[in-house]
């Protein structure tokens, strides 16, 4: 009887899971490594040691226990990268509020949502970023804080929202000023923030991440200290990380990639944090690197493309780069061959997960070949079992197609306040159903196919995008492209690809057909082809092919 070997596989951990809270650890840190620096924000001039560090968490975290924020109230930040940032997450974290992470690039309708979703009590905010005015967009929600006291907001609108904290040193009615609440805090919020540290329980709740849909309103995934300190230190121990590390961190810090694979796998090894701005840009990032000697870069594919391709690249000293983490988005093979070679990363890694795992599930080692790096997303990450599952939830054989599941620590806790959405998507097993396809090889690195939604049926015919995609990235002149489905009345759907040229190159749509003929399945072969200069794009740099495929239909009902 031959027996088939199932696409199960749980990964050992080298050290056990840390079972303390986010405030807790962080204090350990500054006693282990006082001295050593913490957090470095050129574009703010800010320098901090773990001492120094620790000194400013503290002040924010006994001025908000003094406006009367309590353990478990919600408390959002809708800001770009900046030190203020790091000070609430750890702040908050310490007085066991729980900090949502607002989206830099909300408008009127999505802030108004997730405010009111998970009823925030205060909001910390910048004045303005790129083309959004946050005071302006803040105060056409709630007028009423034109003529109310800092502190005493009652809003139609936004009926949970009492306090509103401004960045910047401007004044603006009904709000305070961030300076002056890190000012408040007295002896009796000192002894308070002690107690809380007492009561406070690693599964509580303390972040609540909004997870964008492709279709309907943000959902709130909910993760506890546990789950994303877990997740910070799981990572950092794969890029062997130490106090003489410096890690670059030009991804956003509202999402998990900037605050729990940044922030968090510094804070629990003794690493420096640094930003290199506000958002990214390739300059500065490059700047970054160079001046400060950083030995970790982080980033999107898209990111380190626009690194390497920028034209003082060659002026940058690189050396001191060993490790990273590339995440978002598959790496084509001649980008990761870039990142290793002329950038030195030579332990890069890929990671690959969701904000509903806290986000990292799977991830490539340090000295992983080639072909693991750009062909998959890794193992599962330490202490973390993953399946693959065909309709009916069983398991199928190594090499076959089906869903990713994950089970473990990293595990949300659901969304908020949405029973139903989360019964959908964690199942009675505790198993976080994915969305994505994926295969697993007989060694458990999985590859990632494509998502169930993003599955293209042509004609009956199964059509995965990737498969598409990774095709025509062999193309010689195409340097980045995308695949999507388009309703069509004969098969269904047809596959349409969005290409850009490599600088200087150019394509025809009779030429890349010529070049799939005889090469994939004519019913891959890209029906619709559009030439572009970019891609509609989340802030972390996640291509939104919802976008792409509703641009197209507009574009063919003409």
């Amino acid at each position: 009887m031959t027996v088939i070997q199932s696409s199960y596989h749980c990964s050992v951990a080298k050290e056990p899971l840390v079972y303390d809270t986010i405030g807790n650890l962080f204090d350990i840190t500054v006693a282990r490594f006082p001295d050593s620096e913490a957090l470095v924000v050129p574009h703010q001039n800010i320098r901090w040691t773990y001492t120094e560090y620790q000194r400013e968490v503290d002040r924010l975290a006994t001025g908000l226990l003094a406006l009367g924020i309590k353990p478990g109230e919600r408390v959002g930040i809708w800001a770009p990268n900046c030190y203020e940032w790091c000070l609430t997450q750890f702040a908050t974290a310490k007085i066991g509020a729980i900090l949502v992470c607002i989206n830099p690039a909300y408008r009127l309708y999505e802030l108004e949502y997730a405010l009111n979703k998970v009823q925030c009590k205060a909001l910390i905010t910048a004045e303005s970023f790129k083309s959004s005015h946050y005071l302006n967009m803040l105060g056409e929600l709630a007028p009423e804080l034109e003529h109310c006291q800092p502190g005493a907001l009652k809003s139609a609108k936004l009926p949970d929202m009492e306090l509103v904290i401004r960045l910047g040193e401007a004044v603006t009615p009904g709000m305070y000023n961030f300076a002056n609440v890190c000012a408040m805090g007295g002896e009796q919020e000192q002894a308070e923030l002690a107690t809380i540290a007492a009561e406070l329980s690693p599964d509580d709740p303390i972040n609540i991440q909004f997870t964008s849909g492709t279709t309907g309103n943000p959902k709130g995934a909910t993760l506890s200290h546990c789950n994303v300190l877990n997740n910070g230190k799981v990572n950092g121990d794969v890029m062997s990380l130490t106090e003489s590390d410096k890690v670059c961190i030009p991804v956003p810090l509202y999402h998990c990639f900037g605050m729990v694979i940044g922030n968090l796998a510094c804070v629990t090894h003794g690493s420096a944090a640094v930003f290199p701005g506000e958002a990214f840009e390739p300059l500065s990032t490059l700047q970054a690197v160079a001046n400060e000697r950083c030995t970790a870069l982080h980033g999107v594919p898209t990111m380190f493309i626009a690194e390497l391709d920028h034209p003082q690249f060659d002026e940058f000293d690189l050396s001191s780069l060993r490790t990273g983490v590339m995440a978002g988005a598959p790496c084509p093979v001649e980008v990761m061959k870039k990142v290793i070679d002329k950038m030195g990363m030579s332990e890069v890694l890929i990671a690959y997960g969701q904000t509903e795992l806290s986000p990292v599930s799977h991830i490539t080692e340090p000295h992983d070949d080639m072909d693991k790096r750009v062909s998959t997303v890794g193992k599962p990450c330490p202490h973390l079992e993953t399946k693959i599952v065909d309709d009916n939830n069983h398991v199928v054989a190594i090499g076959e197609k089906g869903e990713i599941c994950t089970r473990g620590y990293a595990v949300m806790c659901g969304y908020w306040d949405d029973e139903e959405k989360t019964a959908e998507t964690i199942d009675q097993g505790g198993w976080l159903h994915s969305g994505d396809i994926g295969v697993m090889d007989a060694d458990g690195y999985v590859q990632v196919t494509g998502r169930i939604k993003d599955m293209i049926i042509r004609g009956g015919e199964n059509i995965y995008p990737r498969e598409v995609e990774e095709f025509l990235y062999t193309h010689p002149k195409i340097q980045e492209v995308q695949v999507v489905g388009l309703p069509d009345e004969k098969y269904g759907e047809q596959v349409c690809a969005w290409i850009k040229c490599q600088e200087g190159q150019t394509l025809s749509e009779a030429e890349v057909k010529d070049y799939c003929r005889d090469q994939i399945t004519h019913f891959k072969v890209p029906h619709y082809i559009r030439f572009v200069d970019d891609y509609p794009m989340t802030v972390t740099g996640k291509i939104q092919k919802f976008i792409m495929r509703a641009v197209m239909i507009k574009e063919l009902n003409g």
